[in-house]
């Protein structure tokens, strides 16, 4: 039998970032991924020499995901495009940098002082709006203008991967009040799959294993506690032996590798109703000309469907083959969350491209993702996520299901996962027993 004294369910940003954290503090940790690459959703595929992103494809700078990699000594090569982002209004492309939420919107409407006086109020505990309340519906109390909303549509789609009618105001605003809001942010030079390597060789130096390939069958509980997992691995079934256990698989999927038995139907009940994946659809598409002139995202107050499009070629050129620019479009379908029309709702977005990228008919497109139901990009709309912690005592979920509130994408993975591995420390100290 394999002995360790943690096990890490999954190689995403949040089980990595557990994973390091882990080692770090001396928990000889054992990471078993599925997948025969770590990233999970948020990594990065070879497509003839152009690496394109299978998921999240920025990564916040100055946050929780950059204290990670400081902390347990991993190199972290994200480069900052310079503007982060422009807003496409009324044609112009327009850079808030310096000017923030102001600015924006006094290129919008009339009614921007209005709408600014209802975010600094949401400053504070009574300004925030009750939960019942959507984005939408709350922009709408200030103005009805489309541009606006199709800024705030937007935001919602880049940041939590729902439409804002489906994101409750108290969340947005919460996130755009009191947390980073993703002001700064840059692009791995190797895809996002290159800062989960960096993680994965912090685990291993520390002593522990990174299984790629290999798949939990089922999580072994004893007397109330998790004392090991059954391992799929070369084709054989190996029992492994752990202190703790990490999940970055869902708290559904979790409860799936536990089984019913061993947890009550309270908590069961709660996993069910929280599992609501969000949807997203992307577009990977490359040119021989420069084809966005923003240096990183592009955000737009006037399309169909679609979100943004990322310039990847701008900071990270060694992304494509010499001579090549590489893009991405996303967007969020119509609802996010249920069920939608997959071909309608791409022939949407690449409408969009063809409207809002001029030599879009002339460019290769090299993929065109759907994420959604048991791969999306977000596993809980923002707001109705579970707590990390679970019946079991030495068991924890990670990861964009368990989210802490008004957060999201690999920032919400890298939060969980401290405030997980925090508690391991207290509660498992390394070197105590079983």
């Amino acid at each position: 039998m394999e002995r360790f004294d943690a096990l890490v369910i999954g190689a995403g940003a949040g089980g990595l970032c557990a994973a390091a954290r882990l080692s770090h503090l001396g928990y000889r940790t054992l990471v078993v991924e599925r997948l025969d690459q770590v990233g999970g959703r948020a990594s990065t595929h070879d497509i003839d020499g152009f690496k394109v992103n299978n998921g999240a494809i920025v990564i916040e700078l100055e946050g929780p995901t950059q204290q990670t990699f400081e902390e347990v000594g991993a190199k972290f090569d994200v480069r900052p495009p310079d503007p982060p982002i422009l807003y496409r209004v009324g044609g112009k492309d327009v850079d808030v940098t310096g000017g923030g939420w102001g600015f924006l919107l006094s290129k919008l409407t009339r009614q921007g002082a209005k709408l600014l006086n209802g975010l600094g109020a949401a400053r504070d505990d009574s300004g925030l709006p009750a939960d019942e309340l959507s984005t939408a519906d709350w922009v709408a109390r200030y103005t009805g203008n489309e541009s606006v909303h199709g800024i705030f549509r937007t935001m919602c789609a880049s940041v939590f991967a729902v439409n804002s009618d489906e994101l409750p105001a108290r969340v947005f605003l919460t996130y755009f009040t009191r947390r980073s809001a993703f002001k700064k942010f840059g692009f791995c030079p190797e895809g996002t799959i290159g800062i989960w390597r960096c993680l994965a060789e912090v685990v291993t130096a520390n002593g522990g294993q990174v299984w790629l390939s290999c798949e939990v069958r089922s999580v072994t509980v004893t007397d109330g506690q998790v004392t090991g997992a059954v391992v799929r691995r070369d084709g054989q079934d190996v029992q492994v032996a752990c202190r703790v256990a990490v999940s970055d698989t869902g708290p559904a999927a979790t409860v799936a590798l536990v089984g019913d038995e061993h947890l009550p139907a309270e908590y069961r009940e709660s996993v069910r109703r929280a599992d609501r994946p969000c949807a997203m659809i992307a577009v990977n598409f490359a040119g021989r000309d420069r084809l966005v002139d923003a240096p990183g995202l592009l955000s737009f107050a006037a399309t169909r469907r679609m979100a943004y499009v990322a310039n990847f070629s701008e900071v990270c050129p060694e992304m494509s083959p010499e001579g090549w620019n590489l893009y991405v479009g996303t967007s969020v379908p119509r609802p996010a969350v249920g069920d939608f029309d997959e071909a309608a709702e791409t022939e949407l977005l690449l409408a969009d491209l063809r409207d809002e990228v001029p030599g879009f008919d002339q460019a290769r497109i090299l993929s065109t993702v759907v994420t959604r139901d048991h791969w999306p990009p977000q596993r809980a709309v923002a707001g109705f996520d579970l707590s990390p912690t679970t019946p079991i005592g030495n068991l924890f979920n990670v990861g964009d299901g368990v989210k802490e509130y008004a957060n999201g994408g690999t920032t919400a993975c890298a939060e969980t996962a401290k405030l997980v591995v925090d508690q391991i420390a207290t509660r498992h100290p390394v070197g105590a027993g079983a």
